[in-house]
């Protein structure tokens, strides 16, 4: 062997393009850039679809066709399957949460029954929409079909309590053989003694539940999840299970399942004495409500 016969081996090198160099560098004056231009400059960019300044393809196009942003989508189930589920499952009652525990939906999907098929057997249907054909043929065995509401209401929704406001001052006119006598009659103001607006202030603050974003890891999409849930009050929450916490965070779906509430408890017991000073010792052991 030879050092004047040593090479590399085949394809672990490769000479380097010669950019710009003349004739010689086989790219020809202009450096494979063509002939002056916005292209042959550094730092060029175009947005998409640019053609130069002409009429773009995708306006040459013709348009047709309408997306109507308030159009109701459903899934139709129709009268044959509903057959087919009373045979099966030998149930008398159908409604949108059967159908979704079967497969049948999906968590958001509305639900139209739909009259293709024959139905046998009576039966109880609830639904988001029926079409007529499927309603006379429920009916006409003695069924029900029953349209329920395409909107879920929250369980947490609180109905505000109707407070009636003190009686204005009014005029009550009294009409004699003689003359009509104008009196002005104002009613007395209502007297509320300190122990009702106590209990008043109480209940008020009950009802609208604590604050649960002070414990640190609980941000505000995870505290309408647990409102939703039932644990709305610091009291509820250091009681709870750490795995029911998991199971409320991983059904209400997205990266809410990837948060750790190993410390939710144990912060809500010193927020619900009234422990602040502990509560913040706590915290700044924390990192995004997990220890550290």
């Amino acid at each position: 062997m030879k050092l004047e016969i040593l090479v590399p081996n085949k394809g672990s090198v490769r000479n380097n393009e010669r950019v710009g160099r003349g004739q010689g560098s086989g790219g020809g004056g202009t450096a494979k850039r063509g002939h002056k231009g916005a292209k042959s400059r550094s730092g060029y960019s175009s947005k998409r679809g640019f053609e130069g300044g002409q009429m773009p393809l995708q306006r040459r196009l013709p348009k047709f066709g309408f997306n109507n942003i308030n159009r109701i989508e459903y899934k139709a189930i129709n009268l044959d399957l509903i057959q087919a589920l009373v045979e099966k499952k030998g149930v008398s009652t159908i409604d949108v949460t059967f159908l979704r525990e079967n497969g049948l939906l999906s968590k958001f999907d509305l639900v139209k029954v739909l009259g293709r098929g024959e139905l046998k057997a009576k039966v109880n249907v609830s639904a988001n929409a029926f079409s007529q054909s499927a309603i006379d043929a429920i009916e006409k065995l003695g069924g029900s079909a029953t349209v329920v509401s395409k909107y879920k209401v929250s369980e947490s929704a609180v109905v505000a309590p109707v407070v009636k406001k003190a009686p204005k001052a009014e005029k009550v006119v009294e009409t004699t053989p003689e003359e009509s006598v104008e009196i002005e009659a104002v009613a007395a103001p209502i007297e509320v003694s300190e122990e009702v607006k106590v209990e008043k202030k109480v209940a008020k603050k009950e009802s609208k539940g604590d604050d649960l974003k002070t414990i640190e890891g609980i941000g505000p999409k995870i505290a309408e999840v647990l409102v939703a849930a039932g644990v709305d009050t610091f009291a509820k929450l250091s009681t709870s299970d750490i795995d029911a916490l998991k199971e409320i965070l991983a059904a209400a779906g997205g990266n809410l399942a990837s948060h750790n509430p190993t410390t939710w408890p144990e912060q809500a017991t010193l927020a619900a004495a009234g422990q602040w000073d502990e509560l913040k010792e706590l915290q700044e052991k924390l990192l995004g409500g997990r220890p550290e």
